[in-house]
């Protein structure tokens, strides 16, 4: 069976369950890290649990941090996955510790790659930017940065949004000037309903939710992206990994990628 249709019918775990799972150590002692891959801490849309239908999105891929370990890029391209975006960075201070590997492996091996930001609400838009920046090399053919919008321990007490707004602008400016593309904003309904209804971000959104058929965002906002699985299995990977869907062809990805 297909592994992106076999993984999209255990999207409906309970977040419990979801944090048993990545719970456990750390590496460089980050006690919080189980609530920083992409997703692992979102607050989803209301409503009945459904089985996300991925059907009409035949550009599939992964997301990965050092979460995942070793990965076995080859077998993951042999996989069918057209596309991966790596974690790079966090708040103002944190490099993934599998960042270079796995930039690198997914390089050698063919898959298109882009890397993520996972954001801190606390900490400066500016100072993140400048860490990602100095992390990630600017690559012709790279797929535009994601900066990881969600809630986490590091942050008790999330920003009012014209303050948050502020500082995002500043992120956003200082990636686009370095590498010369836009960044894609990884959203959920309560991240996108606190910050971002009723004012478009101008920005391509990436949307968690594999708790339904289709992506759910107040207003019924367009995605690029789409988080529709937080435990798939695929070729190359020892654990549990996110599968993600992209809305549009093979051509429009590689046309998103940097010039």
């Amino acid at each position: 069976m297909n592994i992106w249709a076999t993984a999209a019918m255990l999207a409906a775990f309970s977040a419990a369950a979801r944090g048993q799972a990545a719970a456990g150590a750390v590496p460089g002692g980050r006690a919080a890290e189980e609530s920083h891959r992409l997703g692992h801490s979102t607050t989803l849309s209301g409503g009945a649990v459904q089985t996300p239908d991925v059907s009409p999105y035949p550009v599939r891929g992964i997301d990965v941090s050092h979460y995942e370990g070793d990965i076995l890029w080859p077998r993951v391209k042999d996989a069918g996955a057209a596309f991966a975006y790596i974690k790079a960075t966090e708040g103002g201070d944190y490099v993934d510790d599998m960042f270079a590997a796995n930039w690198s492996g997914a390089a050698a091996a063919g898959v298109a790659r882009g890397a993520y930001h996972f954001y801190n609400f606390c900490r400066s838009g500016a100072d993140q930017a400048a860490l990602f920046v100095k992390t990630v090399p600017r690559e012709r053919g790279a797929l535009p940065m994601v900066v990881d919008l969600e809630r986490s321990s590091d942050c008790a007490t999330m920003p009012a949004r014209a303050a948050f707004r502020k500082d995002l602008a500043d992120f956003v400016a200082a990636v686009q000037s370095a590498y010369g593309v836009p960044p894609v904003l990884y959203v959920n309904g309560e991240i996108y309903d606190a910050y971002f209804s009723g004012d478009d971000p101008g920005l391509k959104l990436w949307v968690a939710d594999p708790q339904h058929v289709s992506p759910q965002l107040p207003g019924m906002a367009p995605w690029t992206f789409w988080q529709y699985s937080w435990h798939g299995t695929v070729a190359g990977i020892n654990s549990e990994t996110d599968l993600d869907a992209f809305d549009g062809d093979a051509a429009a990805l590689a046309g998103l990628a940097a010039p």
